[in-house]
């Protein structure tokens, strides 16, 4: 099992370069928020929010908030957008109380995201994890309240051409102690 897991983590790559005339199967989609949805939170608070943008013409309005100073343009080819909002962690008294110091919500959305892009990966799907984003528009357009927070969006599609990188990462001595 384990094997087959860091295979997964060695093949995935965030992707910039989306086939726009392949759109993704809505089945997969599901799929993918159902990893996200089985993915663990600090006192299983499940504090998110999924909005899924298909379809051609709201994914290119939808791709127009993320590009906001030249960022982002490879997100008009994807073939799905997911956008994920923060919700009220509900955390029982006592550890809110001792733990008021950590942000346990935008971890939890981190750690659904990765289960959203490791899934994905799984069904030979390609995704980019974006945080350059203008909440307010994409508020405004997806009829999000505008109380809530919008903490990422993945863009998720079949690449234009499969790519393999070889990941450029620290070393594991710059990066971990061991202590016994």
């Amino acid at each position: 099992m384990t094997d087959d897991f860091m295979t997964l983590v060695q093949a995935r790559y965030s992707c910039r370069d989306y086939d726009p005339d392949r759109p993704v199967e809505h089945e997969k989609l599901i799929q993918c928020l159902e990893a996200a949805r089985l993915a663990p939170s600090a006192c299983n608070s499940q504090p998110w929010h999924f909005t899924v943008v298909e379809g051609r013409e709201m994914i290119l309005k939808t791709a127009k908030c993320l590009q906001e100073s030249g960022m982002n343009q490879f997100t008009d080819n994807a073939g799905a957008l997911i956008v994920i909002n923060e919700e009220p962690a509900i955390l029982k008294a006592v550890i809110a109380e001792k733990m008021d110091s950590q942000s346990y919500a935008q971890i939890d959305i981190g750690i659904a995201a990765a289960h959203i892009c490791y899934e994905a990966a799984s069904l030979g799907l390609n995704t980019c994890i974006l945080g350059w984003l203008n909440e307010d528009r994409i508020k405004q357009l997806l009829n999000i309240p505008m109380e809530k927070t919008v903490r990422l969006v993945i863009a998720v599609g079949y690449a234009r051409e499969e790519k393999h990188y070889n990941k450029k990462r620290r070393p594991m001595e710059e990066i971990c102690d061991f202590i016994g």
